[in-house]
């Protein structure tokens, strides 16, 4: 009777321990802190988000194809091998496998994972324990290893854990992903993880990055600020002063002084020339960990962010619609709703045909009756503004490539209202919507000057060229100070449920 309590008591335990991975990893899994002692694993604030994105995606879809973006020892990698330890060692067939950039790396990462085995009392009897393989036989699964460095790495296994450790320095990496991607099939309890900070504009990384962060494909975008580290302080010097440009930053992430120091020492580190990379290293938001010394953004990221965090709520002035319309590409069809400092709502469509987008737009102008909307009229641009106008709605076709209103200044229209769209972050209080890809969007094209000296915006054909996609949503903001709108009266108006305030005095474009 006493062997058959044990024996029920250690099925529960087991159970538990399958049914929450948080508790089995400090519960069962040690790694070493920096003092060299081992220590249970016990989640940090990026583990815990990295764990709460991952296990939101496989409920709600039974597998988890996750793409990962963080700045240096945040803890992503001893995650990832922890997780996918838990599942393989408890539950039968399941077979891991770990490709990282380098050999150095991977040697570190299945270090790392024999470490969780050697201490794990629950840790599965194995048939073969080597520098490339641990084979848990009973269960039929375990844990392999490889580098990315041969074409054809991954092509010749089965598994139904990926672990793609620093992909954006990976060489082959299109080739290594279409060899894993065979390796892992589409089934429910598989995951694909992908991990790595960032490594430049325009590699395999930074494509899927961008699709995950738009909410193309089936990878879910995670993103790691370098802050949440509570290590990542240092101490104040007395003359210790900040200039604007980073006061702006400490207030728009929240950051403390401590924070502040630690991050200038380590751009002592790189010298003032190679600034830049701290942001690639340790990002503070996604796009800033894919700027580098050559992009020039016309739009700074934490300029985007800090209008992301403001509360500032007060909707007054004209109600303007913008849209940038795509058909069935991979580009996006991108609606924003402006009134005065607040840009309150973004819609998102993909696919849409231009009979479709004007029903859309019609729909809105009946329930909003805004003050403008301007559509991009390029392309099938015309056909929706030309529909909008049978309908008897006063559309506004914007042609980007035309004439600016203040041609001194912007060589086209483009530039013209994307300046003006660049003053307006930059003269906060002003709010955004908490979009990550509005982020990216908005800081994505470069500025540049023409042959005759005039203000030039980098075109959409440019930024697809360096393999930046399309600045859908931060295009369709940028419609809406196209023109000079007024507002309809300067009485108070409910429109589609909501109060909008007009202002006689209220500046809008």
């Amino acid at each position: 009777m006493a062997s058959s309590n044990r024996q029920a008591e250690f099925d529960r335990t087991i159970e538990a321990l399958r049914n929450d991975i948080e508790l089995h990893c400090e519960t069962c899994m040690y790694v070493q802190d920096k003092e060299g002692k081992k220590v249970p694993l016990r989640f940090n604030r990026a583990q815990r988000y990295i764990h709460a994105k991952i296990e939101e995606q496989r409920q709600r879809t039974g597998k988890v194809r996750a793409i990962i973006l963080k700045g240096r020892q945040q803890g992503a990698s001893t995650y990832i091998g922890a997780r996918f330890y838990c599942i393989s060692s408890i539950n039968f067939g399941r077979n891991a496998f770990i490709v990282a950039h380098e050999q150095k790396a991977t040697d570190n990462l299945f270090k790392m994972v024999k470490r969780y085995h050697q201490h794990n009392v629950f840790s599965p009897s194995t048939s073969a324990t080597n520098s490339k393989e641990l084979v848990f036989n009973r269960l039929d699964g375990g844990y392999k290893l490889a580098t990315a460095g041969s074409k054809d790495v991954g092509r010749s296994n089965t598994a139904q854990l990926l672990h793609a450790s620093e992909f954006a320095f990976w060489d082959n990496a299109i080739m290594h992903m279409a060899g894993l991607g065979n390796a892992i099939s589409d089934m429910d309890g598989t995951e694909i993880i992908i991990e790595s900070t960032a490594n430049g504009v325009g590699g395999p990384f930074h494509q899927m990055w961008q699709d995950a962060e738009a909410g193309i494909g089936e990878y879910i975008a995670i993103f790691v600020p370098w802050f949440w580290q509570d290590e990542y302080r240092a101490a104040v010097p007395a003359d210790f002063e900040l200039s604007a440009a980073d006061t702006k930053y400490m207030e728009t992430y929240g950051l403390d002084m401590a924070q502040m120091a630690w991050r200038a020492n380590k751009i002592i580190t790189y010298g003032q020339s190679m600034a830049w990379l701290f942001d690639q290293e340790y990002p503070a938001t996604a796009a800033l960990a894919f700027k580098s010394a050559t992009t020039d953004p016309l739009i700074n990221p934490t300029d985007v962010m800090a209008a992301i965090a403001s509360d500032y709520r007060a909707m007054m002035g004209p109600l303007i619609i913008g849209c940038d319309p795509a058909e069935y590409g991979p580009d996006r069809t991108a609606i924003a709703f402006r009134r005065g400092r607040v840009v309150f709502r973004l819609e998102v469509y993909e696919k849409k045909g231009p009979m479709e987008v004007a029903g859309i737009l019609a729909a809105h102008w009946k329930q909003y009756q805004p003050d403008g909307m301007l559509v991009d009229k390029i392309g099938i641009g015309s056909g929706i503004v030309d529909r909008l106008k049978e309908l008897n709605i006063p559309v506004i076709g914007v042609n980007s490539a035309s004439k600016a209103e203040d041609s001194e200044t912007y060589a086209n229209k483009r530039a013209e209202m994307w300046y003006r769209m660049k003053e307006w972050v930059e003269d906060q209080p002003c709010t955004l919507p908490p979009n990550p890809a509005l982020v990216a969007d908005m800081s994505a094209p470069k500025y540049k000057t023409s042959s005759n000296g005039r203000k030039l915006v980098e075109s959409k054909d440019e930024m697809k060229a360096r393999q930046v996609r399309s600045p859908d949503l931060a295009d369709a903001i940028a419609l809406t100070f196209a023109e000079h709108i007024a507002p309809i009266s300067a009485a108070s108006e409910h429109r589609g449920g909501q109060q909008h305030y007009r202002s006689p005095t209220s500046a809008g474009y």
